[in-house]
């Protein structure tokens, strides 16, 4: 039966397109829908593009829906406001709903689940349910690292965040779920790139003096919709002084506090003052670093405890056998695996995850919800296109089989 699949905004970079040109050559009908420049730069195909205001936007994609009999809504992310909206109206109209994301174990892998993910995902915060299911799975190999390119993420979402600009007047109603507007967000970065060469001699000497115990916190974006949306905290400034707070009452003498910088972030909040001035004055500036620059594997790997709101970063510390506690809402952060007490016990008694119940974890959602490939460079999206086709394509089979009452293998 062929399909009609309605493709809205990707990850920057030409990923959507390939993914697109595959399910056509597969036989199904494929729509787009461009909401500015960067959407029509990075899909360069016919497409439909929606240009009034968000209030229209409802109305439209269910006409979209009726019109085109689609089948299938594929978007990257689901807490984008446009994209809640027609989240929301593929579900009325029994659309199967593919939602990519950043992979939820890092690295090497990408997500891609029906309906929601992260704190929208069906999967069960359940250790028992993941230790049933993979006795029934085969083992996830070992396998190359899957290659990643920072260069070329970054120059895709330059070249997509440029094209929003120069064709905003052709989009004039557009508005971004990102807090920042373009041209504020490029100003950051350029500061930052400006800096670059400091902050990476600045974060050499802290690692040097880095003491062997330590507590490590990865940062998040403001922009990250698992902090805005999953999480009890209205931004990363009011997360890390609930984080300082706690280490300054209940952590124990000897070990340090340290945070580490998002990679992408874009400068325009100077993290590192502001955490040294807020741990000076709870008298523990002494006891807390910030690092700029660092490898996040090897950081988290060799740490005492990590803390994060909801990151993935958490995977790689529980990969390594580090206790994580997670203060907002996270697929991984089920008992058995995370702290699930306290913060404020987690300084002194981390405990420790139990291996054998985050290697099931691991392998469920490998066979459920993750595909190994990545976003940011050519060979990491070759890897993705076949599987995603075929799992999209299996996905929506079996949502269908439901519906007609036959009876269907669950999907793993």
């Amino acid at each position: 039966m062929m399909r009609c699949f309605l493709f809205l905004q990707g990850p920057p970079g030409p990923f959507f397109r390939q993914l697109g040109d595959a399910l056509r050559c597969a036989g199904h009908a494929v729509l787009r829908v461009n909401f500015n420049g960067g959407d029509r730069l990075d899909w360069r195909a016919p497409a439909i593009h929606f240009r009034q205001g968000a209030e229209a936007w409802p109305d439209a994609v269910e006409t979209l829906i009726q019109r085109h009999k689609v089948t299938d809504l594929v978007l990257f992310g689901d807490c984008r406001p446009l994209h809640r909206a027609a989240i929301s109206v593929a579900a009325e109209h029994r659309v199967t709903v593919h939602v990519f994301e950043e992979g939820y174990v890092r690295p090497d892998w990408v997500t891609l689940e029906q309906n929601g993910v992260n704190g929208h995902s069906p999967l069960p915060r359940d250790a028992e349910y993941y230790c049933r299911t993979a006795i029934r799975l085969a083992p996830v190999p070992a396998l190359p690292p899957v290659p990643a390119s920072f260069t070329q993420r970054a120059r895709e979402a330059f070249a997509y965040y440029g094209a929003s600009t120069a064709l905003a007047l052709r989009f004039r109603h557009y508005r971004s779920h990102r807090p920042f507007r373009v041209p504020v967000e490029a100003a950051g970065w350029l500061r930052r790139f400006a800096r670059h060469p400091l902050a990476r001699w600045r974060s050499r000497r802290v690692r040097r003096a880095l003491a062997a115990s330590y507590f490590a916190v990865p940062l998040q974006l403001d922009s990250d919709y698992q902090l805005r949306v999953h999480s009890p905290f209205e931004g990363m400034e009011s997360a890390i002084g609930a984080i300082l707070a706690s280490f300054a009452a209940h952590a124990p003498a000897g070990p340090m506090l340290v945070f580490k910088e998002h990679p992408l972030d874009n400068g325009l909040h100077n993290w590192r003052k502001w955490i040294g001035a807020r741990a000076a004055e709870l008298g523990i500036a002494d006891r807390v670093r910030y690092l700029e620059h660092a490898d996040i594997a090897p950081l988290v790997a060799h740490a005492q405890g990590v803390v994060t709101v909801n990151s993935t970063t958490g995977t790689l510390a529980l990969a390594a056998g580090v206790p994580v506690k997670v203060l907002g809402r996270a697929v991984y952060d089920v008992p058995g695996i995370t702290h699930q007490g306290p913060l404020d016990g987690f300084w002194a008694a981390p405990g420790q995850p139990q291996v054998e119940i985050f290697a099931a974890f691991r392998r469920v959602l490998a066979h459920h919800c993750l595909l190994r490939g990545g976003f940011s460079s050519r060979e990491g999206r070759a890897l993705l296109i076949e599987p995603a086709v075929t799992r999209m394509l299996s996905a929506g089979n079996a949502a269908r089989a439901v519906e007609a009452g036959k009876p269907v293998r669950a999907l793993t």
